[in-house]
């Protein structure tokens, strides 16, 4: 496909998706991936400052599900891929990934918020601790799993997601078109 022809796909997107990634934003996603043409090249456009992670997991694996059966299936990050948003654009190749002008990408760590009130025989305390550790071992693992998704194929490597994430990298597009995170900027 020549630059003339993807520009004219990517400006007129099937999916349009703003707002939070949660479950209202899942089911929206399915209507319009529902009602959209069953052929030939699909753009989904994303706005997001973030949201539920597994979330963005399901919706990048109902897209890698497309994919695989043999669509075409390309991102148009517009304003703000934040968190959740990255994790899901994590499930097109880089090839298909886009971005309009301004826009930027932030990647960081997963967050917890979690009190552990322990209480009752000593070793019922112990497993309560060793659930929760459990839990944050096992979020870092999918944390890990995502980032490597991202920057696959890239000239960004895992080391530099991890060793940014924690203080929030935020990327402009120009400079993820550069190191190879998006295929280009519309």
């Amino acid at each position: 496909m020549n630059d003339t022809d993807r520009q004219k796909i990517l400006t007129a997107p099937q999916l349009r998706l703003i707002g939070s990634v949660d479950e209202a934003m899942y089911a929206e996603f399915r209507n319009q991936l529902s009602a959209a043409p069953q052929d030939g090249p699909l753009v989904i456009a994303m706005t997001t400052l973030g949201g539920n992670p597994e979330v963005a997991r399901a919706m990048a694996d109902d897209v890698r599900l497309i994919r695989d059966a043999g669509r075409t299936i390309y991102f148009l990050g517009k304003a703000a891929v934040y968190s959740a948003g990255a994790t899901f654009m994590a499930g097109f190749p880089i090839e298909c990934r886009y971005f309009t002008k301004g826009s930027s990408i932030l990647l960081h760590e997963r967050q917890i918020a979690k009190t552990i009130n322990l209480n009752g025989p000593l070793r019922s305390c112990i497993a309560q601790l060793k659930a929760a550790l459990n839990e944050i071992e096992h979020s870092i693992e999918i944390e890990e799993m995502g980032f490597r998704e991202i920057t696959e194929n890239s000239e960004v490597d895992f080391e530099e997601v991890r060793e940014k994430a924690p203080d929030n990298w935020y990327i402009p597009c120009e400079e993820a078109a550069e190191r190879g995170l998006i295929a280009g900027v519309i």
